[in-house]
């Protein structure tokens, strides 16, 4: 008896050797995902790829559930800092080309893009800490095309390029954006990453097994609503044709305007960039409109008070006469881009309702909904993308077009100084494309005007959740304000910080 007294505790305390040694040996790793560096290198990486090209636009949902992981930390500043260094290095790497037009200046940009991040995050843990499972983490999506939304079209300094939606603009089959939008892509992928990572903190194994059949599922739902016909309807066809010129002189343009007419003398209505001349469109190129019976499209400046000036693409008749304008309803900030449009207007065409916008202005969608409210049939865009902003500028402003070609139903015809000129169908499908370098490139194809366009769903959820996300933040300031404190770090839903997660 004494000697198994003896034995019992030497063997008691060698169990506990091992699980103390089993648990320090799985802390390392518990310990480096905690701190979320692993997490912030996994969403840059992945967001990196998914902009890479259309094969692995995929990867988007990789880069969302790593933000959504970001959130899931112990204490609200390693989230908003984990979000922040997230946003900033993928500012920095795909907005490289701000340094070319703002030098140090982009700097503040990329620190502007990275806070929107960084805000997710911190609120993200908010509303799963402080919301019982699972609706603090249906609320996630909610959150995060709110803050999208409103950094994309609603204040200041709105840029809404590298949005998760655009990932997807290179993909074939962009027809089902015209049910879910830009804004509704990002809002599904974001409930599928946030679903995921709440099966994480209980099952890593499952949780990628959930990743990979959401993912598969929506790729497979995906491509069944781009199988389905669209109804059939008849359409004006009108044939178009742009001349990518950067800073042409006026004898230059007239020369471009007759090499148009060589190669496609059938052309009905050529398109010249935004900015093509300083003024209204000269002498010089109205008698070439009214020698050729031509209608014309080119980007000019009108006076506005003040000694100011509008951005303005003016519509040349085959009389000779100027027959349209619009001028650009969003100039760039930090730009002399002349003064915002008063009003936006339809051009009446022989071939139908025409949508202009100026270059920008076609990744704001709310300059594009008004025009589509009005009937738009097809938009039209010159465009000014200066060849020394850099290839990457270029290629993801060439982005835009077809998706919002996607969401409309509607086609567009998109000229641009130095590249990428794109010609897209109702379906998000280039059909033409001019590239970048590409001075002198000639565009050409057919703009078929059916019915008017159609504003997706994701709209109206993007405003909704927009103060949704508003009166979140307002609640939490009040619950800070009585000093009412988020859950104890063990709750249901998040994890100790501490421990191996079960596989």
């Amino acid at each position: 008896m004494t000697a198994e007294k003896q034995n019992q505790p030497l063997s008691s305390s060698s169990s506990k050797d091992d699980a103390r040694s089993s648990t320090a040996s799985s802390r390392p790793a518990n310990l480096l995902f905690s701190s979320g560096v692993p997490w912030v290198l996994i969403a840059v990486a992945s967001f990196y790829g998914a902009y890479c090209s259309a094969e692995t636009s995929f990867l988007i949902l990789l880069y969302l559930f790593a933000l959504v992981q970001l959130a899931t930390t112990d204490n609200w500043r390693k989230a908003f800092y984990g979000g922040f260094a997230a946003g900033f290095l993928i500012a920095a790497s795909r907005l490289d080309f701000f340094w070319n037009i703002f030098s140090q200046g982009a700097v503040a940009l990329w620190i502007v893009f990275a806070f929107w991040i960084g805000l997710f995050t911190a609120l993200a843990r908010l509303s799963i800490r402080r919301i019982r499972a699972p609706w603090g983490w249906l609320l996630v999506p909610f959150i995060w095309i709110g803050l999208e939304y409103f950094r994309s079209e609603l204040y200041y300094l709105r840029f809404s390029w590298l949005t998760p939606g655009y990932a997807l603009a290179n993909f074939q089959w962009l027809a089902p954006m015209r049910y879910v939008g830009v804004y509704g892509i990002g809002f599904l992928i974001v409930l599928i990453a946030s679903l995921a990572v709440w099966v994480w903190q209980k099952s890593r194994f499952r949780s990628l097994c959930f990743l990979f059949l959401a993912g598969s599922m929506g790729v497979l739902l995906w491509r069944c609503a781009t199988a389905v016909p669209e109804k059939s309807s008849s359409s004006k066809q009108v044939i178009v044709a742009g001349v990518q010129l950067e800073f042409p002189g006026d004898a230059e343009v007239v020369r471009a305007l007759d090499r148009v007419l060589q190669k496609h003398p059938k052309t009905d209505l050529a398109v010249l960039s935004e900015y093509t001349f300083q003024g209204r469109p000269p002498k010089e190129i109205t008698d070439w409109c009214r020698m050729n019976k031509k209608y014309l499209i080119v980007g000019g400046t009108d006076p506005a008070p003040k000694g100011n000036f509008y951005d303005t693409a003016f519509v040349v008749g085959p009389s000779g006469e100027i027959v349209f304008r619009q001028v650009k309803s969003v100039p760039i900030q930090f730009f002399k881009d002349g003064l915002p449009a008063p009003e936006q207007n339809l051009w009446d065409s022989p071939w139908g309702k025409i949508g202009l916008c100026v270059c920008y202005d076609l990744s704001y969608s709310r300059v594009t909904d008004h025009l589509v409210k009005m009937g738009a049939q097809a938009i039209i865009v010159p465009t000014m993308d200066v060849f020394d902003w850099g290839i990457r500028q270029h290629e993801l402003h060439a982005r835009i077009a077809p998706v919002r070609a996607a969401e409309y139903g509607i086609p567009i015809f998109r000229v641009a100084s130095s590249g990428i000129s794109q010609l897209v169908d109702r379906s998000g499908l280039v059909t033409a494309k001019a590239q970048c370098p590409g001075e002198g490139e000639i565009i050409s194809g057919t703009l078929a005007l059916a019915e008017a366009g159609t504003i997706p769903l994701d709209r109206w959820l993007a405003r909704a959740s927009v103060v949704l996300t508003v009166g979140f933040i307002l609640w939490n300031i009040v619950l800070k304000l009585l000093g009412v404190k988020s859950k104890p770090k063990s709750a249901p839903g998040i994890p100790a910080p501490q421990g191996a997660i079960p596989i």
